[in-house]
């Protein structure tokens, strides 16, 4: 499958409010595209108009079929989707959340088979939870649920991850911990978009940025042509600008 995601002037209505105008996109395997924008610009609206979790005009293809037309046991094998803040308030483990991820293949937490629990060992190690998989949900902290949900996302094994602030509440070590993940997901031949609004982090591990406001696509390419001063003037209303300080970014803004 040479295109993993296709938009095509993908515009979404929310009541009277537009939230989504004429976005166009295309992905393919191998890609990690960061989504920047002030709040309410779009990016989970996005997020949701790719899974058909919400109604929009325009084409929208995962793969070769429009997420309407799939089931949603098709749409987990093309696109794991990890909302803001998920929640797992059940008191299970946190090997048994990250096991949740293989249901689109058949599988439960108390029914793996052997590939089954490669893809939720792999998945735990990459999220650095080995030492947690006992643990259960309601006893780990905020930054531990958040890489159990991630680590869940990774089990699933699809193509395609889709995740709306990944690293949202986490300190700066677990945060860059998870940009090693997406990393690793793009070296193995998959592609993954994810909201946030760190410009730094975006800038560090996405290979194009997608800057929004208001509903719309304003600026994209790679973090360094797309993220120009005119451009995050225009998304944040303030004088801005990214460096490189030695391997790294920063985003610098002026009062």
């Amino acid at each position: 499958m040479s295109v993993l995601l296709s938009l095509r002037n993908v515009s979404v209505d929310l009541g009277k409010t537009r939230a989504l105008a004429d976005a166009s996109l295309e992905v393919a395997p191998g890609e990690v595209i960061a989504l920047l924008g002030p709040n309410g610009a779009g990016k989970t609206t996005l997020l949701r108009a790719v899974l058909g979790l919400v109604a929009a005009l325009g084409e929208i293809k995962l793969g070769d079929a429009s997420p309407q037309t799939l089931s949603a046991r098709e749409r987990a094998l093309r696109a794991a989707y990890l909302p803001q803040r998920p929640q797992a308030i059940w008191p299970i483990s946190v090997e048994a959340l990250v096991a949740l991820g293989r249901f689109a293949h058949g599988a439960a937490p108390d029914r793996l088979r052997m590939q089954d629990q490669h893809a939720v060992d792999d998945a735990i190690e990459a999220c650095a939870l080995g030492p947690l998989r006992q643990r259960r949900m309601d006893e780990i902290s905020g930054g531990e649920k958040a890489r159990a949900h991630l680590a869940r996302a990774l089990a699933q094994h699809a193509p395609l991850l889709l995740l709306d602030e990944p690293t949202a509440g986490l300190d700066p070590a677990q945060a860059l911990g998870v940009a090693d993940v997406l990393r690793a997901q793009a070296e193995k031949g998959g592609s993954v978009i994810f909201s946030t609004h760190d410009i730094a982090l975006a800038a560090d591990v996405a290979n194009r940025v997608l800057l929004m406001k208001s509903g719309r696509i304003i600026a994209q390419g790679a973090p360094t042509a797309a993220l120009t001063p005119d451009a995050l003037r225009k998304a944040y209303g303030r004088p801005a600008r990214l460096e490189r300080v030695g391997s790294s970014f920063a985003a610098i803004f002026e009062r």
